[in-house]
């Protein structure tokens, strides 16, 4: 059985959710005995850092047509490379990636699976477990056709290397992408990428204004973790709305996700309810956040937080 990944890049550098993609990819080529192809357009990174997590075999897609992103040309991309009527092709979770799929299984007539959060429960039939409803419910999908696409959720699977002696091979294409004109392109100001953070640090209008968001930044700096807020905040422009999580912004499933001044209303929740763990600072001990949270504490954040930061920073030594 074919075994696809894509691994998706930003201006040709592999980002970890191509890596987690491979992982996952890897885990079912080792259940049946399978190799795994990982698929790329104009990466610049090395393949060596696809051949550590389970990559058999790289084809580097080489196109200046696709130097702007389309799902549709990258999808036709990914659908000229990707030989054969079945088998199995997996996708990170991300914007991009998750444009492309549907698109994929539509030229390709596979089935589609989102949101994957384990490995295949069986492979003939495909059925895996997957998030469902904004992360609220999970549910057991089953692909009926020949060959099926699956997303796989960031975070859910995680990086795992598995070190393989790999083999890169160039297809130079020309892809017709006429459709694609970039307007805009936000990147996130924090140093990590937010859907891809294993910890995020979020703060709402608790905070009081935009001069209070160091104290946030210098925790999440020294947590290793990405910055976020809610739309309130990014609405009135305290922070980038590239920052903004929730169900009009983006949907993240951190291991740890710590919420300060955040009331934590639902259309909050709908974006990271997907976190391993959360835990919520307020000074309102009926915040509606407390009723999700693994850990609450009531409080001032402007007390808190330069304490747990202290603290943390004693830990570490």
């Amino acid at each position: 059985m074919a075994i696809f990944v894509y691994a998706e890049n930003i201006n040709g550098i592999y980002k970890k959710a191509a890596f987690e993609a491979v992982s996952y990819a890897k885990s079912i080529a080792d259940k049946n005995g399978d190799t795994v192809t990982a698929i790329s357009v104009n990466p610049t990174d090395s393949s060596d850092l696809l051949y550590k997590y389970g990559a058999n075999q790289v084809l580097n897609i080489k196109d200046e047509g696709l130097k702007n992103f389309s799902a549709k040309a990258y999808a036709q991309a990914v659908n000229e490379v990707s030989n054969g009527t079945g088998g199995v092709i997996i996708f990170p979770h991300t914007t991009d990636a998750s444009s492309i799929a549907p698109m994929l299984a539509i030229m390709k007539g596979f089935s589609l699976i989102t949101n994957a959060i384990e490995t295949p429960e069986s492979i003939s039939p495909f059925q895996v477990k997957r998030r469902a409803f904004s992360g609220k419910g999970m549910m057991h999908a089953k692909a009926e056709a020949a060959g099926v696409i699956v997303t796989v959720s960031q975070n859910a699977f995680g990086v795992k290397e598995n070190a393989v002696a790999g083999a890169e091979e160039v297809k130079n294409l020309s892809v017709a992408n006429e459709d694609t004109k970039v307007i805009s392109h936000e990147q996130s100001s924090g140093k990590l990428d937010l859907k891809e953070a294993e910890i995020v640090v979020s703060a709402g209008r608790g905070m009081k204004g935009p001069e209070n968001w160091g104290m946030i930044e210098d925790l999440a700096n020294l947590l290793g973790a990405a910055t976020a807020c809610s739309k309130p905040v990014s609405d009135i422009g305290w922070r980038p709305h590239s920052e903004h999580v929730g169900q009009t912004g983006k949907a993240i499933s951190p291991n740890l996700y710590i919420a300060v001044g955040i009331s934590g209303a639902i259309q909050h929740l709908a974006g990271v309810n997907s976190s391993k763990t959360i835990v919520v600072i307020n000074s309102d001990p009926e915040a509606p956040f407390f009723k999700s949270a693994d850990y609450g504490v009531v409080g001032d954040a402007f007390q808190i937080i330069p304490e747990l930061t202290q603290k943390i920073k004693a830990l570490k030594g």
